[in-house]
């Protein structure tokens, strides 16, 4: 386990500074770390020649089939990944002719023979070049998801922030929050970025030739620049500028579909109000974390009598002698996982080098079942989880002394126990409802009426 290092800084000892969770559990074969070399670093060949571009010249190449070889590629756009595109129906091309494929559109059918020419449209109006274009859609999802997971995986990362030089190292969220916080300049949630690595390379590019990120005007040097991006709010990408578009999750999702169509759809629209069968929903089980160690249970009950057995943990002995409520016994495992995230007994408050020597502590001086005064730990700051995927706060049951309306177990309302903070609610005598009447105002305002107003020139 990683070493304990206390902060410097005097008050901000008991500081967490980042959102903290459970390791997840990897997939059957995990993933490689690999290099983020981005969308688009394949080369397109011509699906009738010999004929090889990088991907940037993909203009070039449509241009070249059409005027060479008379063929139109409809929707090229909606194309996922059209390399891939290109090499299948370039082997699809020399088993069969283009009229097998294509349409054939004659051009000047009216005039002379010989000003006659023949163009052969490819489009998914053919079932297999539809099939092709969804396949390559998920291929291309896929292979983004993965890449994404790679480089949350990855800490190798390492990079200096293009507004200061402070330098970050392992999760790139690290970088990009600190450009939000500290230089106001947000891309976004971390966890909708991929390819993050080239990402920064372009922002940086933009920066190192003096060019604004937002309206790319041009300036003649660096203080300049940063007095028109601080003055104008340019702080931040053009969110209508495609450039951006393929290091954003969102626009991988559907075929052919842009984030601003996928959030400007109005779910409504998309219910089925026949479609109220959820008999194919799947759920992920919920499993908790020992309070301890690394053990985990899908069931409360297994995560008790784990913590009984192996660390000597009553957590429903301390619930019925304390007459714990629901939220309280959230707010003391919240606080229980901080102090030990702390490597600082939750017990005595003793501060120590590593979890496993609290750990030690804990169990040698029979601090286990020690909790500090009811005023240290029920605290409003313990309803937030030390922990954003900690199970064990889903599993946490209500009392059976709660569930039943009984009164709190013995100990209840002394030093030791919960303070009740149950007032009890008296209903407002409204057996006299004539004298209410009686005595309104209305009724007075009814029996004395006001004489009315002088009229004017206005009224």
């Amino acid at each position: 386990m990683a070493t304990c290092t206390a902060n410097e800084e005097a008050g901000h000892e008991d500081s967490i500074l980042e959102a903290l969770s459970f390791p997840e559990e990897e997939p059957p074969g995990g993933l490689a770390v690999g290099t983020d070399q981005g969308p688009g670093a394949e080369a397109l060949v011509c699906p009738l020649c010999p004929q090889t571009s990088p991907l940037s010249e993909a203009e070039r190449v449509l241009k070249h089939l059409l005027l060479d070889h008379k063929l139109v590629v409809a929707d090229v756009k909606l194309i996922a990944d059209l390399p891939r595109y290109m090499s299948y129906w370039k082997g699809r091309f020399l088993d069969q002719p283009l009229t097998e494929y294509c349409s054939v559109i004659k051009t000047n059918s009216e005039g002379p023979v010989e000003k006659q020419e023949f163009y052969f449209l490819l489009c998914d109006v053919l079932p297999e070049d539809r099939l092709l274009r969804e396949q390559l859609q998920q291929r291309r999802l896929e292979e983004t998801l993965d890449q994404q997971q790679r480089e949350r995986d990855d800490t190798s990362f390492q990079r200096v922030c293009m507004f200061c030089s402070e330098e970050f190292s392992g999760n790139r969220a690290s970088l990009l929050n600190h450009m939000a916080r500290e230089h106001a300049f947000s891309v976004g949630l971390p966890d909708n970025i991929v390819y993050c690595t080239q990402f920064l390379d372009h922002l940086q590019m933009k920066l190192d030739s003096l060019q604004c990120l937002y309206c790319e005007k041009p300036f003649r040097d660096k203080t300049t620049l940063k007095d028109h991006m601080r003055k104008k709010s340019h702080r931040r990408i053009n969110a209508k500028n495609h450039e951006y578009d393929r290091f954003y999750v969102i626009n991988y999702l559907e075929m052919g579909r842009s984030w601003e169509e996928v959030q400007s759809e109005d779910d409504r629209d998309m219910v089925d109000p026949a479609d109220d069968d959820w008999s194919d929903w799947r759920a992920h089980p919920v499993r908790a974390v020992c309070l301890f160690c690394e053990q985990q249970a899908e069931s409360m009950d297994r995560m008790y009598s784990h913590m009984e057995d192996a660390h000597g943990f009553h957590l429903r002995q301390l619930k019925t002698r304390l007459g714990l409520r629901f939220y309280q016994q959230v707010k003391l495992v919240n606080y229980i996982r901080r102090e030990l995230h702390q490597c600082r007994c939750y017990g005595c408050q003793e501060k120590f080098g590593s979890k496993e020597e609290v750990l030690q502590h804990i169990m040698a001086a029979d601090h286990v079942m020690q909790l500090p005064a009811l005023s240290v730990w029920d605290q409003p700051q313990y309803f937030f989880p030390t922990y954003e995927n900690d199970g064990l706060l889903c599993v946490l049951v209500d009392s059976e002394e709660e569930e039943e309306g009984a009164g709190p177990a013995e100990g209840a309302g002394t030093a030791e126990g919960v303070e009740q903070r149950d007032v009890p609610v008296i209903a407002e005598d409204l057996s006299d409802l004539k004298a209410l009447r009686d005595s309104s105002v209305l009724n007075q305002l009814l029996r004395n009426p006001q004489p009315p107003l002088p009229r004017t020139r206005w009224s």
